[in-house]
């Protein structure tokens, strides 16, 4: 059975067989014996996305990786970084250093911040996340073009990545084929990227995709 670490765009964590293109965390949210969640969804409001592989470094999900047989942080995979942003996690600074810095020094630009840290995005972040009880805003269909790639809405229960003025339905396996915004003018459409993360990519921020959105 697969291990419930898969996030999903709306922050929920889901046990599904595909694995995605990178890794993050949350703290430490399990529990080694049974490698089942604890009932919360998060340790620390530093919610990070890492690549799987880092200096041959190899874990046992939700296991014992801290020395000394202690558990460690709780293993979390995300179908690529456009949905872990929608999730609300930021790079990490450890194993994606040259991102995480992209990222915060273009928060400090949006934000007319002059010495920006990692800490403050992660506050920010923090109170717009729906996993920890942010709300999504409602946008309108004419919003939507304005919207920057990468950014994610939701219509119902699914959900849709921006790209190229095209919105491309998610998957736990992948993107479907560009859907054009006209079909959205009917059931209300919430923007599941935190405000924040919708601020970086305004300033030029350029996430990794899923192969599948390249089709």
């Amino acid at each position: 059975m697969p291990l419930q670490n898969r996030v999903d765009p709306f922050g929920v964590l889901r046990a599904v067989p595909e694995r995605g293109l990178l890794m993050g965390n949350r703290g430490i949210i399990h529990d080694p014996e049974t490698k089942t969640l604890l009932k919360k969804r998060w340790a620390l409001q530093a919610w990070i996305i890492c690549v799987c592989e880092f200096r041959d470094v190899r874990r046992e999900p939700m296991g014992r990786n801290r020395n000394g047989g202690k558990t460690g942080w709780t293993e979390l995979f995300f179908l690529d970084e456009v949905t872990a942003l929608s999730a609300g996690h930021r790079p990490c600074f450890f194993c994606r250093r040259e991102r995480a810095s992209d990222f915060v020094q273009r928060f400090g630009v949006a934000y007319g911040i002059a010495e920006p840290r990692a800490p403050q995005v992660d506050k920010r972040l923090h109170k717009e996340r729906l996993a920890a009880g942010g709300r999504a805003p409602v946008v309108s269909a004419e919003e939507l073009a304005g919207l920057p790639d990468g950014a994610m809405i939701a219509e119902g229960g699914n959900a849709y990545a921006m790209r190229g003025r095209k919105a491309l339905h998610w998957s736990s396996a992948g993107y479907g084929d560009p859907v054009g915004f006209g079909g959205f003018a009917v059931r209300p459409i919430r923007l599941l990227t935190p405000a924040t993360t919708v601020s970086v990519l305004r300033q030029g921020y350029e996430p990794v995709w899923h192969p599948s959105a390249e089709t």
